[in-house]
């Protein structure tokens, strides 16, 4: 009886630590939420009793007074992360099925130094990188940005979807080529249906790590693909800082992320903790 009530007292602590950690990660958000409502006399004021206004949003938005750009920079965000996760599928896909299948001397060394380009700092590439662009002209250029990206998220697609077509049997491919199938139908056909939850989860995380990025746009870019992570310091500045202006910005920055996480839900889980533990 004694150690059924000590293990109750501790299940009841290990839930009242996790309630108490879960308000301590959601307070910044309900933090920034209600900064972007409040007006420009309550957002110095750390009191969430005031009167709501969405006379924020509307600004941000360019609907009230003044022209923001902050919409078109919310597209151009857009179009960036989605091109940049697209074009790491089409190339990352393949290039972790080669990388699961068919092993060679120093291939771990390979995928080793492609995983490196990922840890290095980005302030590292960022001054040749602006040279080359602005010789090549992919400067402030949505090609230029989807591009670049590459460095962000292609890593991640091929170590985390590498570890999904390992844990796969190679007999099943080998069934479907005794069955008939060329290499390209048993891999489309038998093999990437299997992997859809990684190909979720990565696309979630790719897509994730390129919008939140802001050293390459605030580098590589001046007015056209610029972003929202750089677009937003625009409230910064001027006679009057808007931090109420900054929330709201972030706040609808947040939603695309939160949308797909929505969408793939059903995946999401399954594709995490099966392949990208394991990467």
């Amino acid at each position: 009886m004694t150690m059924k009530k000590s293990g109750k007292a501790g299940g009841i602590l290990a839930d009242a630590a996790l309630l108490l950690y879960f308000a301590f990660s959601l307070a910044p958000v309900v933090f920034i939420v209600a900064l972007s409502l409040k007006s420009n006399a309550d957002q110095t004021s750390t009191y969430l009793r005031f009167a709501p206004t969405f006379a924020n949003y509307r600004t941000v938005l360019g609907l009230g007074a003044g022209d923001s750009p902050y919409l078109r920079f919310f597209v151009a965000s857009l179009i960036c992360a989605v091109g940049a996760v697209l074009v790491s599928l089409v190339i990352g896909i393949p290039a972790a099925y080669a990388a699961a299948r068919h092993r060679f001397r120093g291939s771990e060394s390979l995928l080793f130094t492609l995983l490196s380009f990922r840890f290095a700092p980005e302030l590292v590439v960022i001054i040749p990188l602006g040279v080359l662009y602005q010789q090549l002209g992919l400067y402030d250029s949505y090609v230029g940005m989807i591009w670049v990206l590459q460095l962000v998220t292609m890593p991640l697609v091929v170590w985390i979807l590498r570890s999904f077509f390992t844990d796969l049997p190679a007999e099943l491919e080998q069934a479907a080529l005794l069955d008939g199938y060329s290499r390209r139908q048993a891999f489309v056909r038998i093999v990437l249906p299997l992997v859809r939850p990684g190909v979720a989860a990565v696309c979630l995380l790719a897509f994730i790590f390129a919008w939140n990025n802001f050293i390459f746009p605030f580098t590589l870019t001046s007015s056209h693909a610029q972003t929202v992570t750089v677009s937003s310091l625009a409230f910064l500045g001027g006679n009057q800082v808007r931090f109420n202006l900054v929330a709201a910005g972030a706040v609808m920055a947040v939603l695309p992320p939160l949308v797909l996480a929505l969408f793939i839900q059903r995946y999401l889980v399954r594709g995490l903790s099966f392949g990208a533990v394991k990467a």
